[in-house]
């Protein structure tokens, strides 16, 4: 029986225009980003999802929205993105200006780098596994779609792929990524898909 998570990466935010670190911080959708999410909205066109889960963080919540509208959905507040502690809201050149060793060593490694007040990669990785693999057990043989962020997806794909290199597979705003979950494990069928079809 194959269970299959559309992961979804909410739209373009105005922090992510302008290079900042979103985290924890719950900003809101760029008048692109809703542009961005009606154009994916014609692509789910004929397209049946039994569950929905999304993040509680309104840039989340508004893709969702425009998504699916009024349909059902689950709140997850286990599916926000990480908290960057001190990075939050600064763009590249801020950070390496006020923390360039930390930035470098947490650039290099975010497993071994710590960010002051953030919470930490491990910390993050678990708290997505948890939530994915309750969403997994609760609706085996079915379609699910999450609405989620890049961190979240990205730090479960590189998971999969046991992959240390969590940036490579942080995803584009308003894209999917398809894993399936059959006999207990988990493959990557789709990622970071931008345009064409999905899996049928």
């Amino acid at each position: 029986m194959t269970t299959k998570l559309i992961l979804i990466r909410h739209g373009v935010t105005q922090w992510n225009k302008q290079k900042r670190y979103c985290g924890c911080r719950d900003i809101g959708l760029s008048s692109h980003g809703k542009i961005q999410a009606m154009k994916l909205r014609k692509r789910f066109n004929g397209f049946e999802f039994d569950t929905i889960y999304c993040s509680d963080r309104k840039r989340a919540l508004q893709t969702r929205n425009i998504l699916f509208g009024k349909r059902d959905f689950i709140k997850a507040e286990e599916l926000r993105e990480i908290d960057f502690g001190v990075f939050e809201g600064l763009r590249h050149d801020e950070i390496l200006e006020k923390y360039p060793k930390l930035y470098k060593d947490w650039l290099a490694d975010p497993y071994k780098g710590r960010i002051p007040e953030a919470e930490p990669m491990r910390v993050f990785k678990k708290r997505v596994h948890s939530a994915i693999k309750e969403i997994l057990q609760a609706n085996r043989g079915k379609t699910i779609a999450v609405v989620c962020h890049g961190g979240v997806i990205g730090v479960f794909v590189s998971s999969i792929l046991k992959s240390r290199s969590f940036w490579r597979f942080v995803p584009s705003p308003a894209s999917v990524t398809v894993v399936e979950h059959n006999k207990n494990k988990l493959s990557l069928k789709q990622f970071n898909q931008i345009k064409g079809r999905f899996l049928s």
